[in-house]
């Protein structure tokens, strides 16, 4: 059977759902257009099981377009910008990521929680959002129900922190005359890029601070999106100790080495060099969204393959560990900015 006779009707389901996702995202952006498309696929199997024909394409965008959006999401970073402007929260961001990841793995030995929701939990909250997620899902062979059960936990705390940042920000006596305490603080506390984005936008609108505020967040975000590359190559390491041990002999890494990543890190370097060279960083942003549109698809054919009352009936647990890794991250964040006298 040839490759278009086996996925094509599979793909481009996932595309009809993809599109008006991909513009209700555009026009309800703290939601997203990924999270819409998980929603719609996973409500589309409550009515159809048997996907038939359409299975292997489905299957197809789920994991391979899933991991070619991870490499494309590499175009869109600037290494030397990122890491000049990144210094200053660098501590706070290594903190934060290392917050997020132990209070998912005492959880997980504490609640019996599975390791992969466990791993999908801890690294999406600390690192950035969906992105994080399928970069670490095909890493661990996570399942399908196991990255939509996540991104849903995500999806929750980025809505929650998106609408109660900025009041709880004032509260508390951040700097209003300048975007940089809170722009740190909603780059390092905040999950997904959309949430970051409207989370500064209204801190730049409630003290008209134009967009400092965002341009401080969004540089933040994007230092974080880095811890994608040692926690991925950490997490192919760790999953060939433990299939050694399952297995009782040797397995090979580069039969589960992430070369993905490899190819997002070439992304980054060849958008670096140009820049440097004088191209417009501009110039990159189509490939970007397409990097953005590739996850929204692969998040449709993720939903089509999720049982969504299963989902609700085993989400207690997990969304604990949500609620537990997104306060930590809050917590640090803060007490981070106390002591190096940011806020």
């Amino acid at each position: 059977m040839t490759f278009v006779s086996k996925n094509l009707k599979g793909i481009l389901l996932c595309l009809l759902i993809a599109v008006p996702s991909w513009f209700l995202g555009k026009a309800f952006p703290v939601i997203g257009g990924a999270v819409i498309a998980i929603l719609a696929g996973m409500v589309v199997t409550l009515f159809w099981k048997d996907k038939g024909g359409f299975a292997g394409g489905i299957k197809f965008t789920s994991k391979k377009i899933l991991q070619w959006a991870v490499v494309l999401l590499g175009f869109g970073m600037d290494l030397g910008v990122v890491l000049e402007t990144g210094k200053q929260s660098l501590p706070i961001i290594v903190s934060t990521i290392a917050a997020s990841l132990i209070v998912a793995y005492v959880l997980h030995r504490a609640m019996k929680i599975p390791g992969n929701i466990s791993v999908l939990v801890g690294v999406g909250s600390s690192i950035c959002g969906g992105s994080a997620i399928a970069a670490t899902a095909p890493v661990i062979k996570a399942h399908d129900d196991e990255v939509a059960q996540a991104i849903s936990i995500i999806f929750f705390f980025n809505v929650v922190a998106a609408i109660v940042f900025p009041a709880f920000g004032n509260a508390i006596g951040f700097d209003t005359a300048s975007g940089e305490a809170f722009g740190i603080f909603a780059g390092t506390a905040v999950n997904d890029t959309s949430s970051v984005t409207a989370c500064a936008s209204t801190w730049d609108s409630m003290f008209g601070l134009g967009s400092a505020t965002l341009d401080k967040a969004v540089t933040v975000k994007l230092t974080r999106t880095l811890a994608i590359i040692p926690i991925t190559l950490i997490l192919a390491l760790w999953r060939t100790r433990k299939e050694e041990k399952e297995d009782g002999g040797s397995v090979s890494i580069r039969s589960i080495f992430p070369f993905f990543i490899l190819y997002f890190i070439l992304a980054s370097v060849i958008t670096t060099v140009a820049v440097s060279m004088g191209a417009d960083v501009s110039i990159f942003n189509p490939v970007k969204e397409l990097s953005k549109f590739f996850i929204v698809m692969a998040m449709a054919a993720i939903g089509l393959n999720t049982d969504l009352i299963k989902l609700i009936k085993t989400g207690g647990k997990p969304l604990v560990m949500g609620l537990a890794c997104w306060a930590g991250i809050t917590g640090v964040s803060l007490l981070m900015q106390h002591l190096l006298g940011i806020w």
